[in-house]
């Protein structure tokens, strides 16, 4: 039975590898806000375990061993926000929290019966995939909303970020998952986008359309 501590540097390291190939301690340290030693040491444990590769001033790989033991805290996570949103009536700004505290819990069969009554979802609140039970998880073919051409029509899928505060702002300008977005102008100079959606005109930061993705 895996720690807390042990599943919040796996989960850690899991979304640092899905942002880059290559994890340094450097980036772990940052992330967690744990001191370098400490995080040497958990790293040197996560290689006795094979859950990752590991040598000094090398980066850190995720072992297939260790990318499953991370995909199925990450799984445990997403349900569970999925649950609070689709069940409990939670708004998707405030799922986040609860849910990086009921993940740590250890029993494989409340989770099933979860995900079961969910209907075996593929993607949580905020449009992120939800690793199936035996830690697989399929990537949708996703761009952020600042790849977008003016003219182009497209439905947003998914945030790259679920803190509350950029959540509400998304509350505020009516914007969810699902609606279709028109681009109209892209702003040379600062990268800024005017689009159209649910007949309204808003006009975005480059900021924003780098955490909003769209298929």
């Amino acid at each position: 039975m895996n720690s807390l501590t042990e599943e919040n540097y796996l989960k850690a390291l899991y979304h640092l590898v899905n942002e880059n190939d290559e994890v340094s301690v450097n980036d772990l340290s940052r992330q967690l806000n744990i001191k370098m030693p400490s995080v040497n040491s958990m790293i040197k444990k996560f290689a006795e375990k094979n859950w990752v590769k590991y040598e000094s001033y090398k980066p850190i790989k995720l072992t297939e061993s260790g990318k499953k033991e991370a995909s199925l805290i990450v799984r445990k996570h997403r349900l569970t926000e999925m649950f609070l949103v689709e069940k409990m009536g939670f708004g998707w700004e405030n799922v986040h929290e609860i849910a990086e505290q009921l993940e740590h819990i250890h029993s494989d069969i409340f989770f099933d019966k979860m995900d079961e009554i969910l209907n075996y979802p593929k993607v949580d609140p905020h449009g992120e995939p939800i690793p199936d039970k035996d830690g697989n998880v399929i990537q949708p073919d996703l761009k952020k909303l600042s790849k977008c051409k003016e003219n182009e029509t497209v439905e947003l899928a998914s945030v790259t970020t679920s803190s509350e505060e950029f959540l509400n702002f998304l509350n505020k300008r009516n914007l969810s998952l699902g609606t279709e977005i028109k681009v109209l102008q892209k702003e040379d100079f600062d990268q800024s986008i005017k689009v159209f959606y649910n007949g309204q005109e808003e006009n975005f930061s480059k900021t924003v359309c780098d955490r909003l993705l769209v298929k």
